[in-house]
């Protein structure tokens, strides 16, 4: 994979991140998670669907067409923020475009939803709780990708949306997602998977991490942690990965 020099803001790299249009969640808490050493660019991804489910799909088609908003921009990989589109994908072909891009670009393509599984995998999570603030018909091809993807779903709770809100998902907050996550029975489950990267989590994931439970671990912070991981050439690994659910390096920019 390619290398490109450091930038003054990014030592050890720069990531290219897509997210969408109106999602404003991700940005906030890539900046609260992200070191110092690895910068993130930022570029929306756009889309005339009149539906969520329909701006998913335009996503999946259109990933090397957003990607071309960051021009020459010197980037060493690229983050995909957003799981829907993984679900509308399925595995197969999400990995069949991840390693498609890879060739064309030779940069990483990060998939949220494939950060999540790289997650799950280094913390040897084969059965997990989702806690979704999706609407059924996104719920239930969340339950079918991490089917597909070899882990057992134990048990689905759905974060209560306002229907008046500008957004379903972006409105939402942590205290919301916290109330749905109390009634969930997470008894089976070796992680909980907080999905969305428009749900706010981090002030949720810091306040009930306790070492030795099942692990909260969200969209953005698998994201943001694979990216730089990507950038670094590193593996993901179990120890890596409890620093930064432990929010012992980021908890400190919380506001």
């Amino acid at each position: 994979m390619r290398k490109s020099r450091p930038t003054r803001y990014a030592a050890k790299g720069l990531v290219g991140l897509l997210t969408p249009q109106a999602n404003t969640t991700v940005e906030p808490e890539v900046h609260v998670l992200s070191p110092s050493s690895v910068g993130f660019l930022n570029a929306r991804m756009t889309s005339s669907g009149n539906s969520v489910e329909a701006r998913l799909v335009d996503y999946g088609k259109n990933v090397e067409k957003q990607i071309s908003q960051f021009a020459n921009a010197p980037l060493d990989a690229f983050a995909l923020a957003v799981t829907g589109t993984s679900y509308f994908l399925g595995p197969k072909a999400e990995d069949q475009m991840v390693e498609r891009f890879q060739q064309n670009a030779q940069r990483p393509l990060v998939t949220a939803a494939r950060a999540l599984c790289d997650g799950l995998d280094a913390l040897e999570a084969r059965s997990v709780a989702l806690l979704s603030p999706y609407d059924d018909t996104i719920t239930r091809r969340s339950i079918d990708y991490w089917t597909a993807r070899g882990y057992e779903v134990t048990a689905v709770t759905n974060v209560k949306t306002d229907p008046n809100a500008f957004h379903p998902i972006y409105a939402l907050s942590p205290d919301m997602a916290e109330e749905a996550l109390d009634e969930m029975d997470t008894t089976h489950a070796d992680a909980v998977l907080l999905l969305g990267t428009g749900m706010p989590t981090l002030p949720l994931i810091e306040k009930r991490y306790v070492d030795g439970e099942a692990p909260l671990l969200s969209s953005v912070l698998a994201l943001v942690w694979r990216s730089v991981l990507a950038v670094e050439n590193k593996p993901p690994d179990r120890d890596g990965l409890d620093v930064w659910l432990s929010g012992a390096n980021w908890r400190h920019r919380l506001g």
